[in-house]
């Protein structure tokens, strides 16, 4: 009687699971699993776009190189516009220079949970970290000069903090002006996420990624005209990624029913 118990209680657990595993996954599976992939990154200094590309060492871990180019934004940037002239463009008063962070670095990536079958989400975690730089170039404003009571004259020139207020800038300047006067500073990376891949196809990347990165730089990049300026940005980062796996080793076969024969046998990371 405790034997016929036991596997009434038992059955109801085997249908749960059949049931939580979704569609059966019959695609016949890439092997060498080499990937690459594009991110639209938005964070909490601003937004950007990322390439990896990840090398498989064994069934759990990659190696990951990867390139990043995000705008970096001050915590105090509000955009506004002159009272008198709504209409123009906005621009952030106060702003000294229009600053991009570019990264360039390596790191690895490990499976926490293997996707089993098509509904399924595999989980990693990433770390990496490598050189970074500032590079920024001067913004430019339109400032109104009163030449009498009816007329101004429009001079482009820089913020300057001592003898402009917000109803002297008419608008922002062209954003190519100034930029012949590019600089330069150097710094360094890290970042720490983890990524929920949920691509329905095999060889196909869809992801969003989630976590955290820190930038420091040799000195203070001069955004705002304040004495608050920052050389060490830490920030929270969520992106989006899709891309492609990559199997150069083990391609395919063509015939249709070689590929029908293997499709029911798994070959993971």
């Amino acid at each position: 009687m405790k034997k016929v118990q036991l596997l009434l209680l038992i059955f109801p657990l085997f249908s749960l699971v059949g049931i939580s595993q979704g569609e059966l996954d019959i695609q016949q599976k890439a092997f060498f699993r080499n990937e690459k992939s594009i991110g639209l990154m938005l964070n909490s200094t601003g937004y950007g776009l990322s390439f990896r590309y990840g090398e498989r060492i064994n069934f759990f871990n990659k190696r990951i190189f990867e390139g990043d180019i995000s705008i970096l934004k001050h915590p105090k940037e509000y955009k506004t516009t002159n009272p008198y002239f709504p209409g123009n463009r906005q621009f952030v008063f106060g702003k000294l220079n229009f600053p991009l962070t570019i990264r360039g670095g390596m790191g690895f990536q490990r499976i926490i949970f293997k996707k089993i079958d098509q509904g399924g989400i595999a989980i990693r975690y990433i770390f990496s970290g490598g050189p970074s730089f500032s590079l920024y170039k001067p913004i430019y404003y339109d400032v109104l000069y009163p030449l009498s009571l009816y007329e101004s004259e429009v001079r482009s020139e820089k913020f300057n903090v001592s003898i402009h207020s917000r109803v002297d800038i008419y608008r922002q300047s062209s954003f190519l002006k100034g930029i012949n006067e590019i600089k330069i500073v150097p710094g360094a990376y890290g970042k720490a996420g983890i990524n929920f891949e949920y691509s329905k196809q095999d060889r196909v990347i869809h992801a969003i990624e989630i976590g955290v990165t820190f930038d420091a730089f040799l000195k203070k990049i001069p955004i705002m005209a304040s004495e608050d300026n920052l050389w060490f940005f830490p920030a929270l980062y969520v992106s989006y990624r899709f891309g492609r796996i990559m199997d150069k080793k083990t391609p395919l076969p063509e015939n249709p029913e070689f590929n029908q024969e293997l499709s029911p046998v798994s070959i993971g990371y």
